[in-house]
């Protein structure tokens, strides 16, 4: 598969630690952005998180490594959907991800919309046994299926997949709760996280409902907008950066992480932070990922 160079590429990484054959790492650029007139510009996400990257420190100081150079990151040229349906563009993202599973890579998606997560799911649903979902996202994503979009892309997966998790959600229809409760999704609100409701040992107990084998779906706007602001949906009272890293650091000790995405960046020009705490994100996952 074509990679990106040093110049453009995740961390800005030389030949010998981004080419696609030696890397176990694979970071895949999806700008891919319809039917959302709300959230115009998550297209852009992609290539903003990887400019950002380039100013990201290698050397992980809480885990005390440097991934990049250890296990290597490969960034695919990003995917084209400029002229296909959502269907196709969703078939190919599917066939793009069922490639880098039989090759042995550990997928990290950039989008785009929340839309993405469902193909790459799927994939891994397909080859992993008893694959658990953990959602981060401000928005349960349960809506009517009637329109594939970002809205109802949860409840897509929740066709297949049994079991979801889903935390910092803080705006949802009452159909999406009845859907929540019919589909025995188990939800962590952000209120309630922050009211003590579910106890100081939270991000354990999330880590207990899920399985073995982990997919981890992460929406930028699940982040309180005082830590991350620049979405297409920025909700009030969501999580905050280190709780949610320990959220994750959690996960990833006790289950064993297959793949994951990070949606929902729309990039202003006046709030670059946005940018860089999504790409310090998304290393940071990885480097749990490898413990």
């Amino acid at each position: 598969m074509k990679v990106l160079g040093s110049k453009v590429n995740f961390l800005g990484l030389e030949k010998e630690n981004s080419n696609y054959y030696d890397s176990k790492i694979v970071v895949v650029p999806v700008p891919f952005e319809k039917n959302i007139p709300r959230d115009k510009g998550t297209a852009a996400g992609p290539f903003e998180v990887l400019k950002a990257s380039r100013r990201i420190e290698r050397y992980d100081e809480e885990q005390n490594s440097e991934i990049c150079f250890e296990e290597g990151i490969a960034t695919l040229s990003p995917l084209d959907f400029s002229k296909l349906s959502i269907t196709k563009s969703l078939d190919k993202l599917y066939t793009t991800a069922a490639r880098l599973i039989n090759d042995g890579k550990f997928i990290a998606a950039l989008g785009g919309e929340h839309t993405i997560a469902y193909p790459f799911i799927k994939a891994y649903y397909e080859n992993y046994t008893g694959l658990s979902i953990l959602q981060i996202d401000a928005h349960s994503g349960l809506k009517d299926k009637a329109l594939f979009s970002h809205e109802c892309v949860m409840a897509y997966v929740a066709e297949f997949c049994e079991r979801i998790v889903q935390v910092g959600v803080r705006a949802q229809s009452k159909d999406e709760n009845e859907f929540r409760k019919r589909n025995g999704i188990r939800t962590f609100y952000a209120r309630e996280i922050k009211m003590g409701m579910y106890g100081e040992n939270w991000q354990e107990m999330a880590a207990r409902i899920l399985s073995e084998n982990v997919y981890i779906t992460f929406d930028l706007d699940g982040f309180d907008p005082s830590v991350l602001s620049a979405t297409g949906r920025p909700e009030p009272g969501g999580l905050f950066w280190d709780e949610t890293l320990n959220l994750l650091k959690i996960v990833c000790h006790d289950k064993n992480i297959v793949g994951i995405d990070i949606t929902g960046l729309v990039p202003s020009k006046s709030n670059g932070s946005s940018n860089y705490t999504a790409a310090k994100l998304l290393y940071k996952i990885l480097n749990y990922a490898s413990m």
